[in-house]
């Protein structure tokens, strides 16, 4: 009798442990494949991804962050230029997966960095049925 109430115990123990968790982790993965280093301000915090590395972002709370690109210039370049999502907001519910690459070319002399944002979730809640049936 007493084992039955041992098991019965550690069946509600465990199920109230596993009822305790915030949901699947928000992880965030940032690769630079650009010539020169980015920072990624974030949070709060500088984040620094230097060329040809990838860093990796856990256990974010969900919720909405801003972020800001700064990058460094290659040696000798002078003349440079941006495109993509250098800055924006980051969208985080329970288990969100976003993956930021970094890239860059040098053309005559001028060295541009493109800087690409995708997400996990399915952005389409909330989007109204065409009415026009396209």
């Amino acid at each position: 009798m007493k084992q039955k109430i041992i098991y019965l115990l550690l069946l509600i123990l465990s199920i109230g442990l596993l009822s305790c968790s915030d949901g699947p982790i928000n992880k965030i993965t940032i690769q630079n494949l650009a010539d020169g280093d980015v920072y990624l301000n974030f949070r709060g915090s500088q984040i620094e991804i230097l060329s040809q590395s990838t860093v990796v972002l856990q256990d974010i709370n969900k919720g909405e962050y801003e972020y800001e690109t700064v990058f460094s210039l290659p040696y000798g370049i002078t003349d440079f230029g941006s495109q993509g999502d250098m800055t924006g907001t980051f969208v985080l519910r329970a288990g969100t997966k976003i993956s930021v690459i970094y890239s860059s070319v040098t053309d005559e002399g001028k060295y541009t960095i493109y800087a690409s944002v995708t997400t996990s979730d399915d952005l389409s809640e909330g989007i109204l049925p065409d009415p026009i049936g396209n």
